[in-house]
């Protein structure tokens, strides 16, 4: 891959993964609500199961899920049935409260399924790898592409964890922080639009 293409990949990697969207939605809240430490395994899930995506699509996965129109529907549908229920819950957590049985953060694990039914990863996976693999050495591309991902990918969404520990401060009253999780609930659930459309 020639400098100039490795650079137009880094750009936009950076601008795709540090742009407003559901995992970056879900981070300012986390940090907000938890603090960075507590989001760190939601940042490394995010990455984690971005980087599996990426590599699943290098790998043909989504030439299959175009060639099948109803799994590609069934997915839309997951997908918003999925951010609907993650906006309920980041909408009525209740307090900054780290002793809050139960408020928790999303973990490693859950982050990363997500990625598979975040319908924001799947466009930008879908085109950084129809736009950066090259045909005459696929493989190397694709994971050139998966690691130069992953590698602007987890700062990127970091910052947001870090923009919502900012907030802690200002929204320790508990009318604010309110507000707040509603808001950030309501604008999960806006990105829906982008599932159906």
């Amino acid at each position: 891959m020639s400098f100039d293409m490795l650079l137009a990949l880094s750009g936009f990697a950076l601008a795709s993964s540090i742009t407003p969207g559901p995992n970056n939605m879900m981070l300012l809240a986390s940090g907000v609500n938890f603090g960075f430490r507590r989001t760190v395994p939601h940042i490394l899930g995010i990455s984690g199961g971005f980087l599996a995506l990426l590599v699943a699509i290098g790998l043909g996965l989504g030439t299959l899920i175009k060639a099948y129109p109803g799994l590609e529907l069934a997915m839309k549908f997951a997908s918003a049935a999925y951010l609907i229920y993650l906006a309920w819950k980041i909408a009525f957590s209740h307090s900054l409260s780290q002793s809050e049985a139960a408020a928790r953060p999303l973990t490693f694990w859950q982050a990363a399924a997500f990625q598979w039914v975040n319908p924001k990863a799947w466009m930008i996976a879908l085109a950084g790898m129809a736009a950066f693999v090259t045909v005459d050495r696929p493989m190397v591309s694709m994971l050139i592409v998966a690691v130069v991902f992953t590698l602007i990918n987890m700062p990127s969404v970091a910052v947001w964890a870090g923009f919502g520990v900012a907030l802690r401060g200002f929204l320790s009253n508990p009318l604010r922080l309110r507000i707040f999780n509603i808001t950030m609930g309501i604008l999960l659930v806006a990105t829906i639009w982008l599932i159906l459309a």
